[in-house]
């Protein structure tokens, strides 16, 4: 998309009522100053800037930002943690912390906002501008009903103008509700925040956003916890809301896959800076910037089978790996890998959860699992996908010892695991390893990293004296791309990327032989997502690790996997080679996952 230059303006094509003067100079600019106000704008933000001073610094994190937004329209900002998205959203709702500083522009319908008092602003909010937050839970209060949330919403501003009284608010709370598509809206008047599903809480928030017709709608990151399917139930809501309503809508995304079918236009930030703003069909079929194209080809194709995923990096020093694993390379592999006797084998397993309703309630039975039975080999990768409450993380955490199974067995090298000596158990814990979803919850926030990975160690007596061990550990933080200085710092002063990097370390410190992968990277940004991908991949190739890679993300399953296994409440749905499952499912719920895949191509 190119922007027209006039003198010191740039005036973008979708936003000029008809074809720009023929002497125009075109090219890319994105952070000049914003073009006059045009009747059909309804958000304009010019030139802003964000900084936080410190000790007489300036220290700017938002350089210069200047888009615009028409009624009905769609303008998603995609980036990486700190590119400076969330605080341009924040800078429009006026909940920017204290000590910010802002300059620049930022109008609706020719309302300058940055001049507006707290009051004003706390009128606006909600009336005017409507906001979904990532994380519903934390987001919602869980001591008020769902219902109640929304009423409140209704209570504290003026609903003159939606022609209702206070008499009427439950009526329009169960209005919306039914536009959210929440099943059995009365029921879940009454119900908390836990009491429902993560998709649910999130209809529950959407609801509370548009309670008072907004014109404007932001929604920061709706998606991201959420599986691909609601994802995309969701993603369709927003759409379908926007319709009936005419409302604009702001998305926040750290994926360019999740926007692409949502937005009229995309903006691309890095560093806080608009590096490129583009028509969505544009954008994704001809990127301009190199950021734009290193997070596009960072995502797993559905198409090829890279050997190594491209970074930010390989982009910038043209330095990509187009290598393709061929299907008679693939075909080798797998032929050989299943040659072998299975490293671990589990046969009918069953896992039960009593439950009860209430102190005096009766009990009842939750079946987590149900008659899984699965075999992994050295060396393989097996991908274990579905969506949350599949099972998939109760059958990982009976491997590793932490939950016993109801019934069925698990063997390992052939022997029965009930069947093993205290002496040998110990040692498996040290031989089944497995890297956690969330790195900073798994780390102990007040020890050094150096000493988080040096304790397994310790407690397995490896590596000699503890001088021996910190030169192991130095050894693996290299490994894993982290730098000897690391050692003596705290998990809070590194990025989710490094921290994952330090709970790859942490576990492979003990030499294990099988790895579980439970969500391991479902939480880190696309391109973090592709290194730490990368890196587990060449692990296993240099200490020929065998991986139970769990997720909710059939992309990544794929790209990462030998053979494929799908669960859905409890049960094994399909199985087989990654490549085929993907390219012809036979259950139809494998179908429904591969066709939720954001921008699947």
């Amino acid at each position: 998309m190119h922007a027209y230059e006039y003198g010191n303006s740039v005036i973008l094509p979708h936003l000029y009522p008809s074809e720009p003067p023929k002497n125009l100079h075109c090219e890319f600019l994105f952070t000049k100053t914003a073009p006059p106000y045009l009747p059909n704008m309804l958000l304009s933000v010019q030139d802003l800037c964000v900084s936080f001073p410190y000790k007489g610094d300036d220290n700017e994190v938002v350089h210069g930002i200047t888009f615009s937004l028409k009624k009905g329209e769609t303008l998603a900002l995609v980036g990486e943690s700190g590119s400076g998205k969330s605080l341009t959203a924040l800078s429009i709702l006026g909940l920017l912390p204290g000590a910010a500083q802002i300059a620049g522009s930022i109008q609706l319908d020719e309302q300058e906002l940055t001049s507006l008092d707290p009051d004003e602003y706390r009128k606006l909010r909600g009336s005017r501008i409507g906001m979904i937050f990532q994380e519903p839970m934390s987001s919602l209060n869980p001591s008020m009903t769902c219902g109640q949330q929304v009423m409140e919403v209704l209570r504290n501003h003026d609903t003159s103008h939606l022609g209702i009284d206070a008499k009427e608010y439950k009526y329009r709370v169960l209005e919306l509700f039914e536009q959210v598509q929440l099943p059995r809206p009365e029921a879940i008047y009454d119900t908390y925040p836990h009491q429902i599903s993560g998709g649910q809480k999130q209809r529950v928030m959407i609801a509370m956003a548009i309670a008072l017709d907004p014109v404007l709608l932001i929604a920061d990151e709706p998606t991201t916890a959420l599986d691909v399917t609601v994802q995309q139930e969701i993603l369709e809501l927003l759409e379908s809301l926007q319709q009936i309503h005419g409302m604009a809508m702001l998305f926040i995304s750290h994926d360019l896959a999740v926007v692409q079918d949502i937005a009229h236009y995309v903006g691309v930030m890095n560093h806080g800076n608009l590096v490129e703003l583009q028509p969505s069909a544009d954008l994704f079929t001809n990127p301009q910037h190199p950021y734009t194209k290193a997070l596009l080809a960072s995502r797993p194709s559905g198409n090829t089978r890279l050997k190594t995923l491209p970074t930010i990096q390989d982009v910038y020093n043209n330095t990509m790996d187009a290598t393709l694993v061929s299907p008679q390379e693939r075909a080798a592999r797998l032929e050989t890998l299943y040659a072998q006797e299975p490293l671990l084998e589990i046969n009918n397993l069953d896992k039960t959860y009593l439950t009860r309703a209430g102190l005096f309630g009766t009990a009842g039975e939750v079946k987590a699992v149900q008659d899984v039975s699965i075999k992994i080999y050295p060396g393989e990768t097996l991908g274990l996908v579905g969506e949350s409450g599949c099972g998939k993380s109760t059958l990982g955490a009976a491997i590793l010892g932490l939950t016993p199974p109801t019934d069925g067995t698990i063997l390992y090298r052939g022997v029965p695991l009930a069947a093993l000596s205290r002496k040998r158990k110990q040692e498996l814990h040290r031989e089944i390893q497995i890297i956690f979803q969330d790195p900073f919850a798994s780390l102990n926030p007040r020890i050094t990293i150096g000493e988080a990975i040096r304790e397994p160690m310790q407690v397995h007596k490896l590596y000699g004296n503890r001088r021996e061990q910190k030169q192991r550990v130095l050894e693996l933080l290299f490994r894993v791309g982290l730098e000897d200085d690391h050692y003596d710092r705290y998990p809070h002063e590194f990025s989710g990327g490094q921290r994952q990097r330090i709970g790859i370390a942490r576990t492979i410190a003990v030499n294990p032989k099988l790895i579980v992968c439970d969500e391991s990277v479902s939480a880190l940004d696309i391109s973090v997502q592709a290194q730490v991908l990368n890196l587990l991949n060449e692990l296993k190739a240099d200490f020929g690790f065998t991986y139970l890679f769990i997720s909710h993300d059939l992309a990544v399953v794929r790209y990462m996997s030998d053979n494929l296994i799908v669960m859905r409440e409890g049960k094994v749905v399909e199985r087989g080679e990654a490549d085929h499952v993907y390219e012809h499912p036979h259950n139809p719920y494998t179908r429904s996952l591969i066709d939720a895949i954001p921008g699947k191509s």
